[in-house]
């Protein structure tokens, strides 16, 4: 049964980014717009501490006396939900308790905003999972105030009563419920555009003209009705596109800025928007879709006003992140790197090589190098070409090499900004070091310019999947536990003349899987990333199972799980069957690369 908690805004101090992440699955009744809240749970021990964390999310408040009684926290049995009687859609499928009903929309929440804001200990969340109830929570209360909304930036002409009647015929026939928001707009802090915090705002209204009234929308296909980004099909081109760009254009600046719950948020709308086949006519329409909710819809009814979204707008004008974004795209450079450079007070390409070139690693060193190079899209034919010249590489060593190129080329991309590619082979023996020897032999031939990374984690364990080692202790995320080498390539052949090379350096992966295990490695390295990440989420949740590029194992014992060997155990006969055979021992449905573009 699920525990009927108030609406809960999770703060992310103290927290690791695991425990966030669990906590944010476990809590059926979270919001990422603090305005929404009624309860502020965070691991905070004092009232100061409260009260900074208010100040931080631009919640302004007024303290309640001790003797003052505030509206009520648990939601009354006898509130109306408004339910889905098969799967149920939450805003952010990371942060969902899949499988199960969540009171998100229940008369209180259709209502304005709450005026009471506590801020609660996050003991009295765990507490009342461990008693089995929600307990009581003054206990466990460090602040009560008073809410002190602005107003917000364009006010609408909207009552609240007219707001919830939008939401409850988004829902009425019926439709999965949804709840809470990301914040607001962020904006610039100081006059150079530094923007250190994100700013919320009370939340709009949504509205609607008599036309919308009259719209009878499309059923939810039936694959929407689930939180797993795995289980959906998601085309390279879908009807929303050019909305759903600009949301990537703010999930961009949320990266920039260090915001990861913001970046899981709009992830999980960019994947259902993707997947949803129809073309939105209205907001309340896209209130319906998982991952989405009042904060996505309230962006699309701008979009559809403007043909723009104004933060996405600022975005792109806010000189800050212009340098972030310069320095983000150096190949061995992350966010979190790019705004240690920005803070260092470098500004361009120019300052980190005249004032931090020795610090650099020699990958973001040839980063830097090969920067305007790397930035020039590959074209399909070239990463043919590319990938068949590894390929005749390897079959010299030793033939019966098989390879099958992923990423964004095998997902359908016209151009790609790498080439990966996935060798394996029939014989373990062949695949047990051989990482080393195609480099080599490439370098020999003059088509491999530098090796920034060469690893044999998987060869080093005896190719065997990744360890499980229990929840105590996480294995990654896949990325480093095969054979792979990250390595610069350039054509070294050319017929224009020139005393130079004149061909671009292009980045390539190259990676080593076992045969035995090949099919997850495949599926790994071609899937957009929340379909990577719903999988492994998938896997945890429905299969109590732990997926990894080298390997599926038990979470129980940590036993392997072989899904690619044929019923009486012969191995599979290629790799793009080995690949669908993990597909049917998840037990999900097979989607094609082209279906898998999640963002």
């Amino acid at each position: 049964m699920t525990l009927e908690f108030p609406v809960i805004f999770l703060l992310p101090t103290n927290l690791g980014v695991d425990e966030l992440h669990e906590l944010e699955e476990q809590i059926p009744t979270l919001t990422y717009d603090i305005n929404e809240a009624e309860v502020v749970l965070g691991k905070v021990h004092r009232k100061e501490r409260a009260l900074f964390e208010l100040r931080k999310h631009k919640l302004v408040t007024e303290e309640i006396s001790p003797g003052e009684e505030d509206e009520p926290t648990s939601p009354s049995p006898k509130r109306r939900r408004f339910q889905t009687p098969g799967s149920v859609i939450t805003e952010d499928s990371d942060t969902a308790s899949d499988g199960e009903f969540h009171p998100l929309l229940t008369q209180s929440t259709l209502k304005a905003s709450p005026t009471i804001v506590k801020v609660v200990k996050l003991a009295w969340f765990t507490d009342s999972l461990k008693a089995g109830t929600v307990l009581p929570i003054d206990d466990y209360t460090l602040y009560r105030g008073r809410k002190q909304l602005g107003k917000p930036t364009k006010p609408k002409e909207v009552s609240p009563a007219k707001a919830a009647d939008v939401i409850k015929r988004a829902l009425a026939d019926p439709k999965p419920s949804f709840h809470g928001s990301r914040p607001g707009s962020s904006h610039s802090t100081a006059s150079h555009g530094r923007r250190d915090h994100f700013i919320t705002k009370a939340p709009a209204l949504l509205h609607m003209s008599t036309s919308e009234h009259e719209v009878e929308l499309p059923p939810i296909p039936a694959y929407l009705h689930t939180t797993y980004a795995c289980q959906r099909p998601a085309p390279m081109h879908p009807p929303n596109e050019p909305f759903i760009e600009e949301l990537m254009k703010i999930r961009t600046a949320r990266t920039l800025l260090g915001d990861k719950i913001g970046v899981r948020a709009y992830s999980s709308a960019i994947a259902a928007l993707t997947s949803y086949p129809y073309t939105v006519q209205s907001a309340f329409e896209v209130a319906r879709l998982p991952g989405c909710g009042l904060k996505i819809a309230q962006l699309y009814q701008e979009y559809r006003e403007h043909g723009e979204l104004q933060e996405a707008k600022e975005d792109e004008s806010d000189p800050r992140l212009a340098v972030l974004k310069l320095f983000y795209e150096i190949w061995g450079v992350a966010e979190t790197t790019a705004r240690e450079f920005y803070n260092k007070g470098w500004r361009d390409l120019d300052d980190i090589v005249e004032y931090g070139w020795d610090t650099l690693t020699r990958v973001q060193q040839i980063g830097v190098k090969f920067y305007d190079e790397f930035q020039q899209k590959i074209p399909r034919a070239e990463v043919e070409s590319i990938s068949d010249i590894i390929l005749e590489h390897a079959n010299k060593i030793h033939s019966g090499f098989q390879m099958v190129i992923v990423g964004g080329y095998r997902r359908g991309k016209l151009a790609s900004g790498d080439v990966d590619v996935v060798l394996s082979h029939p014989d373990e023996a062949a695949t047990r070091g051989f990482v080393e020897q195609i480099v080599v032999a490439l370098e020999q031939s003059n088509y491999i310019t530098h090796t920034l990374i060469l690893s044999m984690a998987n060869t080093e364990r005896g190719q065997v999947p990744v360890a499980w080692k229990g929840n105590e202790k996480k294995a990654g995320t896949g990325f480093d536990t095969l054979d792979k080498a990250l390595v610069v390539w350039q054509d070294p052949h050319w017929t224009t003349g020139e005393k130079k090379n004149p061909n671009p350096h292009r980045r390539v992966d190259i990676i080593i899987s076992p045969w035995k295990t090949t099919g997850c490695a495949v599926l790994g390295w071609t899937s957009g990333t929340t379909f990577q990440r719903d999988l492994r989420r998938y896997c945890k949740k429905e299969r109590s199972l732990k997926f990894d590029s080298s390997g599926i194992r038990k979470r129980a014992d940590g036993t392997w799980v072989d899904y690619e060997s044929g019923p009486n155990g012969e191995p599979a006969p290629d790799m793009l069957t080995a690949e669908r055979r993990v597909f049917e021992g998840l037990e999900l449905e097979w989607r094609p690369p082209e279906e898998r573009c999640t963002g």
